[in-house]
């Protein structure tokens, strides 16, 4: 009981969950639109003569910039990679944009250089201001995607699967956990089963675990339909050593959420499994709007979409 309570309390008081409320303000001036060609899924997905286009982008937080230049080179391209798989998207370049000293955007753009030959997708173009105030960092995706996994395709009674990667080490000073060492050139092949497992149909809709952790990724995935999952936390792909409460509020850098329609789940996991990452059934999807935790023969709700929304991102 006390593990599971203390996951509750960690999703409850998580700043990086309660910051993705802001993300509303795109509707409240853009207004509604859908979340496959606008604001609301991992990725834009634009038809271009019949095929599917990936756009996506991400800004580093400042804070994160200034303390660790490289890791925010790193991230830029490894966001938007996931982003871009999470969507079932090919990667195929990226943008990007640095306004920053001299020394902080030669950090930054190492970090990106690392990162680029780790994914294998290239950096394509992108603007460089040197200035001496505050420095920002932007990147930006394309991909190409074959067939589309979307939190639209999201519904009742499909599986839930969770893999990810747990091998590595959390970092101690942010909510991150790499293993850009222990997975090394396969992290290029572990993003690029995604686009391979939606054109088999294994998997429907996929959302990347990132800065809102597990159970706020599965609240943004589930915002779209308010639809509800109960997750059994002993199911869960836990890395060794890693409090389950802190392995649910961090962001791995190999890390999906995935439905599945049942009779494909089992396949879903293998693909992931026969690579050597970690993959599990852990739940499913239902209609009450609630994302219900349990361990141990106990349960408790952990997210309500019926009174608290995650983006506000409106719908049409």
């Amino acid at each position: 009981m006390a593990e599971l309570d203390d996951v509750i309390a960690a999703v409850m008081n998580s700043p990086a969950i309660t910051a993705k409320r802001s993300i509303g303000l795109v509707s409240e001036v853009l207004g509604a639109s859908g979340w496959i060609d606008g604001p609301g899924d991992d990725g834009a997905a634009v038809d271009i003569g019949g095929s599917k286009v990936i756009a996506c982008g991400e800004a580093l937080w400042p804070p994160f910039v200034r303390a660790d230049p490289f890791g925010a080179g790193v991230a830029a391209v490894l966001t938007n990679v996931n982003d871009v798989a999470a969507m079932g998207g090919l990667p195929l370049g990226i943008v990007d944009t640095i306004v920053a000293d001299e020394a902080t955007a030669r950090t930054a753009l190492e970090g990106m250089r690392y990162a680029a030959r780790l994914y294998d997708v290239p950096i394509v173009g992108g603007h460089l201001t040197i200035s001496d105030t505050p420095p920002s960092i932007s990147a930006f995706a394309v991909g190409s995607a074959d067939a589309l996994l979307s939190t639209t395709h999201v519904r009742p009674g499909q599986d839930l699967v969770v893999a990810a990667c747990t091998e590595g080490s959390m970092r101690e000073d942010f909510p991150f956990f790499p293993s850009f060492d222990e997975r090394g050139q396969d992290l290029a092949k572990d993003v690029r089963l995604l686009p391979e497992i939606a054109r088999k149909g294994l998997a429907v809709a996929a959302k990347d675990i990132s800065m809102a952790g597990l159970v706020g990724s599965l609240a943004m995935l589930l915002e779209w339909g308010t639809f509800g999952a109960d997750i059994a936390l002993e199911a869960l792909p836990v890395p060794r050593g890693v409090p389950l409460a802190q392995w649910c509020t961090c962001f791995p850098c190999y890390g999906f959420l995935l439905t599945c329609e049942p009779g494909q789940t089992d396949s879903c996991v293998h693909a992931f499994t026969s690579r050597g990452l970690s993959a599990a059934r852990v739940g499913g999807i239902n209609g009450t709007g609630v994302i219900v935790l349990s361990a141990k023969g106990l349960s408790l709700p952990a997210f309500d979409l019926t009174t608290r929304q995650v983006t506000g991102l409106s719908r049409p």
